[in-house]
């Protein structure tokens, strides 16, 4: 079995990935570290010789590669279920978690990151708000194709953990 998380930028995704792989005795794989690994090169090296197409190319062929593992919690990028059909791939292949971050939330979280996020590193705190706005609304239609969405504002790692276990659970997902 395969979970995946699917959600903007300061969702979470990461943190919860690897404290949720390590809960259950998976393997946990970040989308963006396993491309680095595999074409042995940063995504922004990616981006600047290949453009954003070139990069989504990349991203697809190492989603399908992954999708054909075992016991593995997964961290997708934040763009990754918009293109191609990824999203259709990582729902019918692996039980899909959007975790949903309401706006404020995510401005708060992304503020003191913005010098680690090459997207919204150069904008202000009002242009940041505008642009993930836009952006969540543009991606919003394919995150809630996930089978799961776990509501997010000012819960601990802990806290989130636990709601996403006992979901599995009510589910039988996980026992």
């Amino acid at each position: 079995m395969i979970i995946s998380l699917i959600g903007y930028m300061g969702s979470g995704k990461t943190t919860t990935g690897k404290d949720l792989a390590k809960a259950i005795g998976y393997e946990f794989i970040d989308l963006d570290e396993f491309i680095e690994k595999k074409y042995e090169k940063k995504i922004t090296e990616i981006f600047e010789q290949e453009g954003e197409l070139g990069f989504r190319k990349k991203e697809k062929d190492a989603l399908q590669e992954i999708l054909t593992s075992t016991n593995i919690v997964l961290s997708l990028g934040g763009g990754t279920p918009v293109y191609y059909n990824n999203i259709d791939e990582i729902v019918d292949k692996s039980i899909s978690i959007f975790l949903r971050v309401q706006l404020p939330y995510l401005v708060k979280r992304l503020e003191s990151k913005k010098h680690t996020r090459p997207l919204i590193a150069h904008l202000s705190n009002d242009e940041m708000m505008e642009f993930i706005a836009k952006h969540l609304f543009e991606r919003n239609q394919f995150y809630q194709k996930s089978k799961y969405t776990i509501n997010i504002s000012n819960q601990s790692p802990l806290e989130i953990l636990d709601e996403i276990m006992n979901q599995l659970k009510q589910e039988k997902i996980w026992i």
